[in-house]
């Protein structure tokens, strides 16, 4: 056959537009295109639109070839089509149903403001799009044989067969011996009499046993306003319920209450879909043979039902349901649906909406529903009229009963009520526990438990004339503990209580609970709440002052505000340096003259940046220098510095040694000696290496503060001749080349005299 190549690009571009329309609708479905298919068939041969045929290039190939290749095309062609019509039902078969919205769908959506699907259509989202060969399952009584059927048959006795027999076209199965036997149309339960009967008229004397193997298939047709309309190859043993499966289910236009099985141009059957889906009844289900058309007409008419019902829904109607009948279907009301009337919105004469008011009684319920009635049924108010809520931080919120005279004292009796939930969980534990040991004593003092506010509660009351709120605040610790008429009051039915946490609401400093850790040489260490303004002395003093063994002039005092201080300074002035190496690194690299000139110069920037590294580990303690006198144990000598939340305040007992560290050939810790001086200790230590910088050696005292050598004159003179005292640190410092890098860590003095690292800082001087 020939065609021309316009007729041939013409042909596939109206193939290609009518697969594009197949994909994206309902309606014409995979059943319109193989229509097409088979009414062109003669003009267009078996040419189906594929995304290798669809293109022009591919077209004027296939013109343009010999007839042979022609012919090739042609089957090309077919296997595309075949290819096509597996891909897009596989395409449809993932597409969920309800993103097929019907313009009433669409319409309920926009006015209760989401989407409501179309009853019965979950159950054909995860349908089969193929039947596969059935084999394997029992054949009723009432099957009827036909061609196609593999029959398998056993005889016994005068004669013996062993048979696997196909009925053929004319339905008829050859048996040896006995010749051709009709067996089209028998139904199975006769069948071993049937053939026993043909068989009987030459021999006598047997037994025979007839059973189905392999069951042929039947074509059926899907059409109307089903999903994927078209020819269907389904088992012989398949149902119309099968085949509606098959076919994907009605479309968001077809109807699931009209299901009809036509046969010889009579209807078979007229199926209910709901009637399977709420009852699981099946009895007007008909077994399908082959030629049977199912017809799914246009769905009828719908209404919707929305809010506090078992299953919201769209829902089609048979004509004559009552509201009842319409609730029925929605499964009814929910447990907590307002169950005095329902809101009908109602089309009137295709030109307004109305609403009406049902209420849920004989008369109500009998009204009729009519197409594009939308029914919305409220939820009950979560209003209580006669409740009191007690909320926030409180052992036991919840809601209590209202009565005339019910006082704030009523609900929360005493302040036992108060005591959060996990108070007496924590406090009943008996278990082992690891307390963190003295490191986590003296960083961080915790609060396991909120506090409760005393000074500031609220009552949240809404006024029923003009819905207002209202927040009545009122002194907790007055109202609970000391009943005081003018806090304790009246509650009126509705009012909210919420007791706060001193976590909730910044109250002012003074009034804050506050915990400090007193450790060491004290007559009592342990953990205490201090009053508003306490001093350190003060707290001492009340908890029976210093032990026999208290070295003061050594005592340490952290606060946790310092040491973020310290830290974010020292972070800083790290930064500024780590900027210069990278500043100063590239103008010593582009300013040698050699490369050894550059290796030397990487050499330095490596070092500056291992010091940088070094700098980095260095964290600040949040000491405070306290400038009590040596050799002092008297309480009195200790600052008057009020006290903050969360400091530690340490006393060792004396030192006997005196440590030196840094660049000295013996670092180590020397016994004291009195009358012995800085030099004496260096002299112990070897004396400063070659490496040692003697402009760079300072003291740290005991009690955190540092005395350099820059304010003692050289190494043989004052600084070196100072006495060192039990507990001091001697650190000698590393020689650094002289350049900008250097200016901003020449005085390692300064630097540990402001971030008060006192021993600490001796530590850290082990990095050099």
């Amino acid at each position: 056959m020939f065609i021309s190549k316009n007729g041939l690009r013409f042909a596939f571009g109206l193939l290609l537009s009518l697969s594009l329309s197949n994909v994206w609708s309902v309606g014409l479905g995979i059943g319109a295109a193989a229509g097409v298919a088979s009414d062109y068939s003669g003009m267009l041969g078996s040419m189906m639109p594929s995304p290798v045929l669809a293109s022009d290039g591919r077209a004027d190939a296939a013109v343009n070839s010999s007839e042979s290749n022609a012919k090739q095309a042609g089957e090309i062609a077919n296997n595309a089509k075949n290819q096509y019509q597996s891909d897009t039902r596989e395409q449809l078969a993932k597409i969920d149903p309800a993103v097929y919205k019907s313009e009433f769908q669409a319409f309920v959506a926009q006015s209760v403001g989401n989407n409501l699907p179309m009853y019965g259509f979950g159950l054909f989202q995860n349908a089969p799009t193929t039947f596969a060969p059935v084999d394997n399952v029992p054949v009723t009584p009432d099957y009827v044989v036909g061609p196609g059927d593999e029959l398998i048959v056993r005889v016994w006795g005068q004669v013996e067969a062993n048979q696997s027999l196909l009925v053929d076209r004319n339905g008829l199965i050859n048996l040896p011996k006995i010749g051709s036997i009709s067996v089209a149309g028998v139904s199975y339960q006769k069948l071993s009499e049937h053939i026993g009967d043909a068989i009987s008229r030459k021999f006598s004397n047997f037994e025979i046993d007839v059973s189905m193997g392999k069951l042929r298939s039947i074509q059926i047709l899907v059409v109307g306003q089903a999903a994927r309309p078209g020819n269907y190859t389904v088992s012989s043993l398949s149902t119309l319920i099968n085949a509606v499966f098959a076919s994907g289910g009605p479309s968001a236009k077809g109807s699931m209450r009209h299901i009809q099985l036509k046969r010889g141009n009579k209807v078979i059957t007229d199926f209910d879909l709901y009637d399977l889906l709420l009852n699981g009844d099946k009895s007007r289900d008909v077994k399908l043979l082959p030629g049977d058309v199912i017809y799914i007409p246009p769905v009828g008419a719908m209404a919707a039902v929305s809010g506090s019902v078992n299953t919201p829904a769209i829902f089609e109607l048979k004509g004559g349901e009552s509201l009842s009948d319409l609730l029925e279907l929605a499964g009814g009301l929910t447990n907590v649906a307002a169950g005095k009337k329902v809101a009908v919105e109602r089309i009137f004469d295709h030109e307004m909406r109305k609403v009406d008011e049902f209420m849920l009684d004989k008369a109500g319920l009998a009204k009729a529903m009519h197409d594009g009635d939308l029914v919305k049924v409220d939820t009950i108010s979560s209003r209580f009229d006669n409740a009191v809520t007690l909320r926030g931080n409180i052992a036991s919120p919840g809601r209590h009963q209202w009565k005339e005279g019910v006082r704030i004292s009523d609900i929360i009796p005493d302040k036992v009520a108060l005591i959060v939930e996990n108070y007496w969980e924590k406090k009943n534990k008996t278990s082992r526990s690891e307390t963190g040991g003295a490191d986590k004593l003296r960083n961080e003092v915790k609060h396991s438990l909120a506090e409760v506010n005393w000074d500031y509660a609220v009552i949240e009351r809404l006024n029923t004339k003009d819905l207002t709120t209202s927040l009545i605040p009122f002194n907790l610790g007055k109202a609970v503990i000391d009943h005081d008429p003018a806090q304790d009051l009246l509650l009126q039915a509705g009012d909210v209580i919420t007791i706060f946490s001193k976590d909730d609401i910044q109250v002012p400093t003074a009034k804050r609970t506050k915990y400090v850790v007193l450790e060491g040489e004290l007559a009592n260490p342990g953990i205490y709440q201090v009053q508003p303004g306490e001093t350190l002395r003060q707290l001492i003093a009340r908890e029976g002052g210093v032990s026999a063994q208290a070295d003061l002039f050594s005592s340490e005092f952290t606060r946790e505000a310092t040491r973020q201080m310290q830290q974010k300074r020292l972070n800083e002035m790290v930064d500024r340096m780590e900027e210069n190496v990278q500043r100063s690194a590239g103008k010593t690299v582009s300013g040698a003259l050699s490369a050894q000139d550059v290796e030397a110069a990487k050499v330095k920037v490596l070092s500056q940046q291992a010091l940088i590294a070094k700098m980095r580990q260095v964290k600040a303690t949040g000491r405070i220098v306290m400038e009590i006198p040596e050799q002092s144990s008297r309480v009195k000598d200790l600052p008057d510095i009020a006290l903050e939340d969360g400091d530690r305040f340490y006393v060792p007992a004396p030192s006997s040694t005196v440590s030196v560290m840094g660049m000295v050939y013996n670092q180590n810790s020397f016994l004291y000696r009195q009358g012995q001086s800085v030099g004496d200790y260096l002299g112990k230590s070897g004396g400063p290496t070659r490496d040692g910088d003697e402009d760079d050696i300072y003291l740290i005292r005991a009690d955190g503060s540092v005395l350099s050598k820059r304010q003692g004159g050289s190494i043989f003179s004052g600084f070196a001749g100072r006495e060192a005292m039990p507990g001091d640190t001697i650190v000698v410092g590393e020689k650094l080349e002289r350049f900008n890098f250097t200016k901003e860590i020449r005085d390692w003095t300064q630097i540990f005299y402001q971030f008060a690292l006192g021993v600490a800082g001796g530590k850290a001087a082990k990095m050099w």
